[in-house]
């Protein structure tokens, strides 16, 4: 920031996995809230007042109803839902407290997918925590199963429901953010970004096994703490404001997924480091 002028922040930074967050809540309200608090410091004092929030769905806890718009009440299931939902809350409070910032928090559904190009993916460390990663690393041979936490829940098929969203939409959608702080004296706004569809666990699989022509051998276990039943978006805010909707459907997410794993078995690393 010293040495160079920046117009606006786009804060992705954070560690993100539910199931961790509960067996290590400290580790997430440090690492999220405090390292936020740090980066609105540092903008601050540099005069850089115009920030996009990566927040999430997880805000919305076990909504009663679906899909969820922006003004749904707020409660967090897990620590790691709370560390997005105490930021939003500290993004909200300073913008009340000093009118030149201007703050767009995103609240993200489930992305996934990969650029199209099969160059840039996702490469989790250690034990993938997230469905897509995991289900890769199971069709390029890196894993013997897929383990899905819950098959009793009230959906279609008993596995949760969630709105998949294509990352190549993700990003497009903090451009139309980044447009929208730059044109108006905006304040504080919050704007989902889903495809506003629910698609369950064994759908996901289904798909990928379409898309990649692989089998993927599934183990059934029991719910994981923090995850909820069915949570999906609705899109109609950043539709009408941002003038953003997402393009692709699960069948895109998974060919892309699979593109980037079949050319990129070990992610960005070899065997020997994984």
């Amino acid at each position: 920031f010293s040495s160079t002028k920046f117009d606006a922040v786009i804060h992705f930074a954070g560690l993100k996995a539910v199931g961790e967050s509960v067996q290590k809540p400290l580790l997430y309200y440090n690492n999220n809230i405090i390292g936020t608090i740090n980066l609105l410091e540092v903008m601050a004092a540099h005069g850089c007042k115009t920030l996009v929030f990566s927040s999430s769905a997880t805000v919305y806890g076990w909504p009663k109803e679906v899909p969820c718009t922006e003004e749904f009440p707020l409660s967090a299931a897990n620590p790691y839902g709370r560390t997005k939902l105490f930021i939003e809350e500290i993004c909200r409070d300073i913008q009340r407290g000093d009118a030149e910032w201007k703050i767009i928090l995103l609240r993200y559904f489930n992305p996934v997918g990969a650029h199209p190009s099969g160059h840039i993916g996702e490469d989790p460390r250690g034990i993938p925590n997230n469905l897509m990663p995991f289900v890769q690393q199971v069709a390029v041979g890196r894993r013997p199963h897929l383990t899905v936490y819950g098959n009793d829940y009230k959906t279609k098929d008993g596995t949760g429901v969630r709105d998949y969203i294509h990352v190549v939409d993700l990003a497009d959608g903090h451009i139309a953010a980044l447009k929208k702080l730059f044109a108006a004296d905006i304040g504080c706004e919050v704007y989902n970004l889903g495809t506003g569809k629910g698609t369950s666990v064994l759908e996901m699989v289904a798909a990928f096994e379409k898309a990649s022509e692989k089998k993927i051998p599934l183990v059934m276990a029991g719910r994981r703490p923090g995850d909820a039943e069915v949570v999906y978006a609705s899109t109609e805010k950043a539709e009408r404001e941002l003038n953003w909707k997402a393009k692709y459907g699960i069948e895109e997410m998974c060919r892309d997924q699979w593109n980037w794993a079949s050319k990129n078995p070990y992610g960005y690393g070899s065997p020997d480091n994984k």
